[in-house]
């Protein structure tokens, strides 16, 4: 089956968190199962860097980079203009057997609903935690719904959810049901295969084997809870003073606020800013966390956690993250979304080491098991050869 996925930013602009990660993660599968996979994507690196490479093929992926207009402005409004890609999607989506779009409101996702209707070809939208209209921007979502956003999912061959917690606002968009497949995210099992021994990642950033450490990693953003964690952190402190807080990942907008918090709440001590971690430096800091928690007042998914399972290291989420229902009692604790659940979620797990250890064990076997992108891939093979039932 010849494959378009088409998504504002790829491998290797991890910067912009998941997606691109989820993504690139399906399709090397993809090719392994057999397929043609092409990418239609920007040259977006970061805030401020672009790639390089117009086009190269990597993992069996043949990826294509049109030039965006203005990287500031995709980062921080995630507005990406790219008129490349258009002519493009003009003269050759037709050559393909399914288009899927990736994340939600986007302009490249506009160009191919246009494209894939006039030729006739089937397309999909797996919106990737985009659907819902929360928090920033919300009338610039609107306006994106109203110009064609809704005709985009209406007119949808399949529609693809991460979890259960995004059929609602699938619906709320006028559509069956029976039209919604749910397909969560994986990882790539074998990055998990050889971990990085415990030690490193303390010792780099000055954590000696007393100290319980309590790691979030993702995108420094609002969404993400990251305040409430801090606040929720600040009522252990004096129960677990060896305890410390690491916030790892690149800043979106919001760190500022983060390292103010903490300054206030007389944390600067026990709050370590990393930065963005990658590759072995990611693996790292799972392995030397006794917990990792992921605070979100909104995850569709949050593949972080099924990463930190991976690693062998318990979990806290919130029930605001998609897959809560997953994790509980298998990999760690589902918590409510407020400080002061937080907070005993993540003393139940600091002051029980036996617990932690089997909800590590439990979890990375629920992991390997379940959600290797083997078996992802697989699912949603299925969900393209629907599209192509006539």
């Amino acid at each position: 089956m010849k494959i378009l996925q088409v998504i504002p930013y790829f491998y290797p602009a991890w910067s912009y968190g998941g997606p691109p990660r989820s993504t690139y993660g399906l399709c090397k599968e993809l090719v392994k199962r057999g397929h043609e996979v092409t990418v239609f994507t920007t040259d977006a690196l970061d805030r401020h860097k672009r790639i390089e490479k117009k086009q190269e093929k990597t993992e069996g992926i043949e990826i294509r980079r049109f030039r965006n207009l203005n990287n500031y402005i995709a980062f921080r409004h995630r507005i990406f203009l790219s008129s490349g890609m258009m002519s493009a999607m003009k003269q050759d989506l037709k050559n393909y057997d399914i288009v899927h779009l990736n994340e939600f409101r986007t302009l490249q996702n506009l160009m191919a609903h246009h494209y894939a209707l006039k030729y006739r070809v089937p397309y999909i939208v797996q919106p990737r935690g985009s659907l819902v209209n929360i928090l920033a921007k919300q009338r610039l979502k609107r306006l994106f719904d109203a110009m064609g956003g809704r005709r985009l999912i209406q007119d949808a061959t399949r529609l693809v959810a991460l979890a259960p917690l995004e059929l609602p606002q699938f619906i709320g968009y006028g559509v069956d049901e029976g039209k919604i497949d749910i397909v969560p995210n994986g990882i790539d099992l074998e990055e998990y295969r050889d971990l990085p021994s415990k030690g490193e990642f303390r010792e780099k950033y000055g954590l000696e084997a007393k100290h319980r450490v309590v790691l979030f990693l993702g995108r420094v953003h609002r969404s993400k809870g990251i305040d409430l964690l801090i606040k929720a952190f600040s009522q252990l402190v004096g129960e677990y003073s060896e305890a410390r807080l690491a916030i790892a990942g690149p800043d979106d907008g919001y760190l500022s606020t983060l390292k103010n918090l903490a300054s206030d709440l007389n944390l600067k001590d026990r709050v370590i800013f990393t930065g963005g971690l990658f590759g072995v430096q990611k693996l790292a800091a799972y392995v030397d966390a006794d917990v990792y928690t992921l605070p979100s007042f909104y995850e569709s998914f949050g593949i972080s956690v099924f990463e930190a399972l991976a690693c062998g290291t318990p979990v806290v989420v919130t029930d605001r993250c998609g897959i809560a229902n997953i994790v509980k009692e298998k990999g760690g604790l589902a918590v409510q979304y407020e400080a002061a659940s937080i907070r005993d979620g993540l003393r139940q797990m600091l002051g029980n080491e036996q617990r932690r250890q089997q909800y590590g064990r439990e979890g990375q076997e629920l992991v390997r098991e379940k959600y290797g992108w083997g078996s992802i891939a697989a699912e949603m093979e299925k969900v393209y050869e629907r599209c192509q039932v006539k």
